[in-house]
């Protein structure tokens, strides 16, 4: 995985897009990825329990989900296949982790550009009173074809109370102008422990 760069937020507004999503309307819809709503693709592993599936999106795009030993991936693509081939779909947190079912998609006049997905991501320094790693929350931002399909930005959600709008913003005026073969993954505002632990490999 990319190293990830920290910068500040002022940073940020200094992007080159930001001029462009002035002038677009820009705004949220939200779809879920909860497997009530999504297909299996085969049996869950007997060995490991490990499951794929694949989820509606929006504008013709599917949210494909793969979970591996207490590990998710979350890609997107036209299809199961395309979805499974982007980046995003190579990009895996080394502690245990999951992303909640909710996803929202970022979108300039109905065009869907980004989504936002919160994360959990196990903390084996923290554990509860059964000795069980407690989560630490973080926004993902990724980035939507036309391009690959990455991960643009991360925000803690615990270090930041304003967690979802910098995550909007970051999707807003980073991810159509970022480069996932060049570029790093940022993190936006107050780092916390979620975004150390996910750097961790």
């Amino acid at each position: 995985m990319r190293r990830i760069a920290l910068i500040c937020l002022a940073g940020l507004l200094a992007c080159s897009n930001a001029g462009n999503a002035d002038a677009q309307s820009l705004g949220s819809t939200y779809t879920s990825t909860a497997p009530k709503n999504c297909r299996q693709i085969g049996k869950p592993s007997e060995l490991d329990g490990s499951t794929t599936r694949v989820c509606p999106g929006k504008a013709g795009l599917v949210v494909l989900i793969s979970e591996d030993d207490l590990r998710e991936i979350v890609s997107v693509g036209r299809n199961r296949k395309a979805a499974g081939e982007e980046p995003a779909a190579r990009v895996w947190f080394g502690p245990f982790n999951s992303s909640e079912i909710t996803v929202e998609w970022r979108a300039a006049d109905g065009k869907p550009f980004a989504i936002i997905q919160r994360w959990h991501i196990a903390d084996s320094t923290d554990p509860d009173k059964w000795g069980r790693p407690n989560t630490k929350a973080m926004l993902v931002v990724t980035r939507l074809p036309p391009g690959p399909v990455c991960h643009v930005a991360y925000v803690d959600a615990t270090a930041n109370p304003n967690a979802n709008e910098l995550a909007r913003q970051a999707a807003d005026e980073g991810a159509r102008g970022f480069n996932c073969d060049r570029d790093e993954v940022k993190i936006i505002g107050n780092s916390g422990r979620a975004v150390e632990l996910a750097a961790r490999r």
